[in-house]
């Protein structure tokens, strides 16, 4: 029987945070098919460590190149995703995040829906005058012909002509997000009709994130539960499942519980990390001792060792990486603080600083 702790283990080396890791970011991007990135920072972390090279520049240059696009799908946030995939999963999701994000603007901010089509077209004739734009600089220019947004509602704005496809992310500028039109970054890209794309969905999500159940991608990709199922039952012979705690786990077909050390143990990661946004209804199973307090989200960071939560991590740049850590029980012991220390050493060399490890009580 496989337990909790030993499906926590499985997903870390289905999403490659122990080894063997993948080669290059692209592959973990393609793996995972999506890689939420709200915090941009945090979320290059999130792919490099995945690899085994680490390399900071190497996103950098796939999302320069366009052949990683950064932009609103699945989920009514940002992802980083494959300029291949985004068109088709786009078409997939977009017609039930969309309405969130309208609904949002409209009842929150007041906007009526010509504003919202307003706001659009001066964005696309903006991107179109000159590409590349930041948030402000777009705004100076929905501002000159008469569209005023600004903070929420500029973002949200930017998020439905994203899902729209209008949109998506430029080169970045000095390292800060830019936006571009999404026909001339993405040009043409694959497209799938719907029963592809739900089979295709259900066979990379549980390949790459799984095992996990169908509530999990349901969430995850903003699906109704029987399209879930629909997908599924097209790629079920590629795939196999077991029963945990009265649910069924998918998984791909060829893959099986880990065994033994994995390597690294400890990993020092954001909240939004796949391994832990990745999932809904079987997300604790990082926490099988039940340590973490519930009912809010832990942190904006975690400490994992052997695929378990052992404190809150909150990380602090300057001159220094430090690393802080709020243990969940009682003061860590001296083999989880080694394969913390070591997690921070390697998060630290990625970002070129030195690290410091602090635990607070």
């Amino acid at each position: 029987m496989t337990t909790a702790h030993q499906i926590a283990r499985w997903r870390l080396a289905s999403q490659h945070l122990v080894s063997p890791h993948l080669s290059s970011a692209s592959e973990v991007v393609d793996s995972l098919l999506a890689v939420q990135s709200e915090n941009p920072s945090q979320a290059a972390w999130a792919v490099a460590c995945r690899t085994s090279r680490r390399d900071a520049a190497a996103l950098t240059a796939l999302l320069d190149e366009g052949r990683v696009v950064r932009t609103h799908v699945l989920r009514p946030t940002w992802h980083f995703v494959s300029a291949a995939d985004v068109g088709w999963l786009l078409d997939l999701t977009s017609p039930r995040v969309r309405p969130v994000v309208v609904r949002q603007l409209t009842e929150v901010h007041g906007w009526t829906g010509a504003d919202v089509d307003r706001a659009s077209s001066v964005l696309g004739d903006s991107l179109t005058e000159r590409p590349h734009q930041t948030r402000e600089q777009l705004a100076d220019s929905l501002g000159q012909r008469g569209v005023h947004a600004g903070g929420q509602a500029l973002m949200l704005a930017l998020a439905v002509a994203e899902l729209d496809q209008l949109v998506c992310s430029g080169r970045p500028l000095d390292g800060r997000h830019t936006y571009a039109l999404f026909a001339d970054r993405v040009g043409t890209t694959r497209r799938l009709d719907r029963d592809e794309a739900l089979a295709e969905l259900a066979l990379r999500y549980f390949t790459g994130h799984g095992p996990a159940t169908e509530r999990d991608l349901a969430y995850w990709a903003t699906l109704t539960l029987t399209d879930v199922r629909r997908g599924v039952a097209q790629v079920r012979d590629r795939l196999a499942s077991f029963e945990h705690d009265g649910l069924a786990f998918w998984h791909a077909r060829d893959a099986s519980a880990p065994s033994g050390t994995q390597e690294p143990t400890g990993h020092l990661l954001q909240i939004l990390d796949e391994t832990y946004r990745g999932y809904q209804q079987s997300r604790m199973v990082l926490d099988v001792e039940g340590v973490v307090p519930v009912g809010r989200e832990t942190a904006i960071g975690m400490a994992l060792v052997d695929a378990q939560m052992v404190a809150r991590m909150k990380r602090t740049v300057g001159r220094r990486v430090v690393f802080e850590l709020a243990p969940y029980r009682g003061a860590l012991a001296s083999s989880e603080l080694e394969s913390l220390e070591d997690a921070a050493a390697r998060y630290g060399g990625f970002l070129g600083l030195e690290h410091e490890l602090v635990v607070r009580p």
